[in-house]
């Protein structure tokens, strides 16, 4: 019986299609952090993809990009509006810091041109929704980098929950973290206020909860309570050799809420860059019908850390099913290329379209919010 259940979730991946470079999109790059460089990479395993210009805010940092990365014949450029004003493009990577998002992002949308933004989408509600009011006026592709989605792990989380399997979904704990991982190696980008703008919140926990999020179709939240703290980031011993970075902190290294979502659904979320523990606790998806329990990992960043369980009912025996590890066919950085460059050409939908993931910048502005008034507060979402 539990083998018949299983078999009903499991799809054979697609081989990947045949692409040719009859005709080359003309890629841009915009900003040159280490992000970048997977970007690049991708693009360059792409015969239908031609990276002509990088531009980065940081005299000489573009040309050194160009260099380390064997580029060729690209133009660089000293900012993202020199970049989009002299460029003819089809498509633009926006890899910047947090901060800057929005601004590039909407600047080249306003330009009428497709745009991969990184995650997070960016660090405020507002700035999402001119996001997205620049997106529906330009009629182009915004995608947001989650490449999360494309395991097949996640995949099998999503199918599970539409399969009516564990019945009327109505509670979900997720979240996970680092005993200790601040991202320090690059400078301080990620953790200066001015630059990162929310910390652990917006660089792994936008994957913890798009995780969940996706795989229950993205309902609106409605109320949040949160806390958020900075004990491990703003203590000078914790970067040996550096210890200015304490200084700098200006973000958070942890953060928990409890967010109610339209559907009676009630997310307990936790994240953490740095804490006195292993794991935050693995992600649970609770049913009317049936549990679900997705393993943490040790470094979270949106993967699934072994084998999943369903806890469920047959024959009236409390039994559970292990889901096995699916191996997932390609590099999902790649992958998350591939389906934007596609959807490019294409005309197409976007892969990660802004419509769901500004429900997730939502919940990750209303923790800021709540967390720093000390108490529950409502979320609106306007409509655009």
């Amino acid at each position: 019986m539990a083998e018949n259940i299983l078999d009903k979730f499991k799809e054979i991946q697609k081989d990947e299609k045949e692409v040719t470079a009859e005709k080359k999109l003309r890629v841009g790059l915009i900003g040159t952090g280490w992000i970048a460089g997977p970007h690049i990479t991708a693009y360059q395993k792409c015969p239908d993809a031609e990276i002509v210009a990088v531009a980065d805010i940081v005299p000489g940092k573009a040309e050194a990009f160009c260099r380390k990365m064997g580029l060729e014949g690209v133009k660089t450029y000293k900012s993202h509006k020199d970049l989009l004003d002299h460029e003819k493009l089809d498509a633009v990577s926006v890899t910047t810091y947090n901060c800057a998002h929005a601004e590039c992002a909407i600047y080249a949308l306003n330009k009428g041109v497709n745009v991969l933004l990184e995650k997070p989408m960016c660090v405020t509600l507002d700035e999402a929704v001119a996001i997205r009011r620049a997106e529906k006026k330009s009629g182009k592709i915004l995608s947001i980098g989650f490449q999360p989605r494309l395991d097949e792990n996640m995949k099998m989380i999503k199918k599970i929950v539409e399969s009516g399997e564990l019945g009327d979904v109505y509670y979900i704990q997720t979240g996970g973290g680092r005993r200790r991982g601040i991202p320090t190696p690059y400078g301080t980008s990620f953790i200066a206020k001015d630059t990162g703008g929310i910390g652990a919140l917006g660089d792994i926990g936008c994957y913890s909860l798009d995780m969940v999020l996706n795989a229950v179709g993205y309902p609106k939240p409605l109320t949040v309570s949160a806390y958020k703290s900075d004990f491990f980031g703003k203590r000078p011993s914790y970067y040996p050799g550096h210890p200015e970075y304490a200084k700098a902190f200006g973000v958070d290294d942890f953060a928990a809420a409890f967010i109610r979502l339209e559907g009676g659904i009630v997310l307990d979320f936790r994240i953490s860059w740095a804490m006195n523990m292993d794991t935050a606790g693995d992600t649970l998806i609770l049913g009317t019908k049936a549990g679900l329990r997705i393993p943490s990992t040790e470094c979270w960043n949106g993967t699934v850390g072994g084998p999943m369980k369903l806890y469920h009912e047959v024959c009236g025996k409390q039994v559970e099913t292990v889901i096995p590890i699916i191996e997932t066919k390609g590099n999902l950085f790649d992958m998350k290329i591939r389906a934007f460059l596609d959807a490019v050409k294409e005309d197409g939908q976007s892969p990660v379209p802004s419509s769901q993931i500004i429900y997730n910048q939502a919940i990750i502005d209303g923790i800021n919010k709540s967390a720093d008034l000390g108490r529950e507060i409502e979320i609106t979402v306007p409509e655009v």
